[in-house]
């Protein structure tokens, strides 16, 4: 793990003004982060502050298992500062449950609860996770990328991560290619997502991997990441553990990007 390596806030929002790379983890409510992450004093409701002025983006899995009332985005959009993202995880009724059939009216609820974070400038993706024993279907992925909800003009951009290697092919791709929507590109230590970029508009990076990377592996990342925007947004998610490992990594992937820029 490494050590705590605070940033000043306006580096971080600098950075994300100037800069298509997004970055942090999935999640931020996690009072073992402290003292490494947060400071020792930091109380749990000014994490969500604290954890935007060293990052620039969260996945949010709390949308996994319930979508958010008003109340809770307000508190987070008034958390956060002018540049930073939130990505959310598709529910699991959609995913998980009705396993992307018939499923139009839970896309568009989704979609809809998230409507003040899209106003404000603030949405980052929709990740459609699938289950690992989820086989790869060309025409059912097509039938749900083209439900109305998906299709409103200026609406979120949409990432896949599949979970069975039957995804991992031309056809899915061109599918994919086709509503531009992001292959999410997945390292965990069970199965690692071919780097196939197939949305002209973004592309999403899960780094899953336990116990972290080093810093050679985040100056690497950096590199190779930094070389992508051009006129794509790049999304980098850091695994979450009760540990801080991964928003140490993330910390560290942004300081190592500014470098790479000259930033």
């Amino acid at each position: 793990m490494h050590g705590a390596s605070q940033t000043p806030p306006s580096s971080v929002s600098d950075a994300a003004a100037s800069s298509r790379i997004w970055a942090g983890t999935s999640g931020w409510a996690y009072p073992t982060w402290k003292p490494d992450f947060y400071p020792a004093s930091t109380p749990s409701k000014k994490f969500l502050e604290y954890y935007s002025s060293q990052l620039t983006s969260v996945e949010v899995n709390y949308t996994f298992r319930a979508l958010p009332t008003v109340k809770m985005i307000e508190g987070w959009l008034a958390a956060t500062p002018a540049h930073f993202r939130f990505s959310f995880k598709s529910p699991q009724r959609i995913t998980h449950l009705k396993r992307l059939r018939e499923c139009a009216g839970d896309v568009a609820q989704f979609v809809s609860a998230l409507e003040p974070v899209r106003q404000a400038g603030k949405l980052g993706l929709l990740l459609f996770q699938l289950p690992p024993n989820f086989k790869a279907d060309a025409t059912l992925l097509n039938e749900f990328l083209s439900i109305p909800a998906l299709q409103v003009s200026g609406i979120t951009p949409v990432a896949f991560e599949f979970r069975h290697q039957s995804w991992f092919s031309d056809e899915i791709y061109a599918v994919l290619r086709a509503h531009n929507a992001a292959l999410c590109i997945a390292e965990s230590d069970d199965l690692a997502t071919p780097e196939v970029h197939t949305s002209s508009a973004y592309t999403s990076f899960r780094l899953r991997r336990t116990g972290g990377y080093s810093a050679a592996e985040l100056a690497a990342f950096a590199r190779r990441f930094g070389a992508l925007p051009g006129e794509r947004d790049v999304y980098v998610y850091f695994k979450h553990e009760d540990e801080p490992s991964g928003a140490l990594d993330a910390v560290q992937f942004l300081a190592q990007t500014r470098k790479a820029s000259g930033r």
